[in-house]
């Protein structure tokens, strides 16, 4: 897309963002306004609770596997044609759903149900990447999540007052319709954002080598990694919540509900923070690190509660419980956006595939997680709280592991073919959020159209490869300050300290 057509497309404004927030709400529309029905689910279909979280697992593992083929088609045939065709079959399935005589069935059509809701998703992230780049990228993430964060609040709720008119198969036909008003608005208001010229013409094997080197790149999978398990965390949470809460401690569906909702409220709210006030004052990846650490000592508090350490479990009450999964669930706010804007960062050839490629390790994770919380039955929530833990432990593994922040004084460099070296030591330090680009020639200029963002002194000191825009050429010693937000193209390679 043109520069002037992404203008055109940012100028749409309130309706395209609120539309594309719209679609990556589907995931917790789908799973949240269901989950006050679980246990209701368990006793109409005469099915043990294990078997019925099966349907979360399925409907979860449907919108990982179905990424990795919506992100490829849309980098191949842009992405109106592929979010279509994948809002009409979501919308088939939905409705079969509602119908479903057994578990069995409800299970297979929770599977295509993700398939085809994933399309939502994928395609979601990828126009924000054909619309926006470097920080305001993030920030847009950041507005996306205050969008689609209000329908973990408002799903369990509608959910439960669903379930007081009618039973579980209602909350099918309110998804149904809402897939519904999702494909007119689409086929309405959803400008093209991915140029002809933009689109990539191979078949799958090229699809499959592109995502192989996407996931070569250290850094990047470092960052889709590290997000991947964060949101598993998340989901453990998901699955095992109306269980916890509502077996355990004995709560209403609607308590349930509520409850949910304020979670959710915290997830909003640290969201915006990120997005208004973090975003362009600190490093993004240190906010992401705060973040991870936050989820680490929320989980770790979470299972020092469920096994008895500071007493009966049931003698402490809900409401330490519900402190703790707040405390989680806030922290998310400033840890998927942020994990999500510096991998797409890199990867501005092939943002259709690395959303596929974030997504697909988010969700299947996060499938594996679902089983697993209910592994010791129903009226624990140990299970709940090892997963969390052992979750937030590998995201933060990983991020330390492959992204390394300390050694690298901007959020992140694009990945792509070098076209020549430019070497020479380089032991500049960077502060603050960088915009425009910095032109010069001579000994430490920076040369190209890209930029440093970060924050902070950082230094770095290492042969550098690479041409194109955001390059770094020559030898330099000093300060760069000021704001930027396309990080370029070139591949920074080299020694790093």
């Amino acid at each position: 897309m043109r520069d002037g057509d992404k203008a055109a497309a940012r100028r749409t404004g309130l309706l395209t963002t609120f539309l594309l927030g719209g679609l990556t709400a589907v995931p917790p529309l789908s799973m949240d306004m269901y989950l006050p029905a679980l246990p209701e689910v368990t006793r109409a279909l005469t099915a043990p609770a294990a078997t019925v979280q099966l349907t979360l697992t399925a409907c979860l593992a449907g919108m990982a596997l179905g990424q990795l083929v919506v992100g490829p088609m849309s980098d191949r045939w842009g992405r109106r044609r592929p979010l279509l065709v994948g809002l009409l079959i979501y919308i088939v399935a939905t409705a079969i759903c509602a119908a479903a005589p057994g578990v069995e069935l409800l299970v297979a059509f929770r599977l295509l149900q993700g398939l085809a809701g994933a399309a939502g998703i994928v395609i979601a992230r990828a126009v924000v990447r054909d619309l926006y780049d470097g920080v305001d990228m993030a920030r847009f993430f950041s507005t996306l999540m205050l969008i689609s964060g209000v329908a973990p609040i408002v799903a369990p709720l509608v959910g439960g007052q669903v379930l007081r008119f009618t039973d579980w198969r209602g909350i099918f036909v309110v998804l149904t319709v809402i897939g519904i008003a999702l494909t007119a608005l689409v086929w309405r208001r959803l400008p093209e954002t991915l140029a002809p010229e933009r689109r990539q013409s191979g078949g799958v094997g090229d699809a499959l080598r592109t995502m192989g080197g996407l996931l070569g790149d250290r850094v990047f999978a470092g960052y889709t990694f590290a997000g991947g398990f964060a949101f598993a965390a998340l989901f453990a949470y998901i699955a095992a919540s109306p269980f916890v809460v509502q077996e355990i401690y004995g709560a209403s569906p609607q308590t349930f509900s509520l409850l949910f909702g304020v979670n959710s409220v915290g997830l909003i709210i640290v969201g915006q923070i990120n997005g208004k006030i973090l975003v362009g004052r600190v490093r993004l990846d240190r906010v992401l690190g705060v973040g991870l650490v936050l989820i680490t000592l929320a989980a770790a508090a979470l299972l020092l509660m469920t096994t008895g350490v500071f007493g009966d479990a049931q003698d402490i009450g809900l409401v330490p419980i519900a402190a703790g999964l707040f405390v989680l669930m806030s922290a998310m706010g400033i840890t998927l956006p942020n994990a999500n804007a510096l991998a797409l960062m890199r990867t501005p050839h092939a943002a259709g595939s690395a959303s596929a490629l974030l997504g697909t390790s988010s969700f299947l994770v996060g499938a594996v997680a679902s089983p697993l919380v209910g592994i010791a039955g129903e009226h624990t929530a140990v299970p709940m709280a090892v997963v969390q833990l052992a979750c937030a432990l590998i995201a933060a593994a990983f991020f330390v592991g492959l992204c390394r922040p300390w050694r690298r004084p901007a959020e992140a460099q694009p990945t792509g073919p070098a076209t020549g070296p430019a070497t020479g030591p380089v032991t500049d330090a960077v502060a603050g959020p960088v915009t425009d680009a910095v032109a010069g020639t001579g000994p430490g200029s920076v040369a190209g159209t890209g930029s440093v963002a970060g924050s902070g002194p950082g230094t770095g000191q290492g042969s550098v490869a690479g041409a194109g825009s955001g390059s770094v050429a020559g030898t330099g010693q000093g300060p760069v300050a000021g704001t930027g937000t396309d990080p370029g193209t070139g591949r920074t390679e080299g020694a790093e300290h």
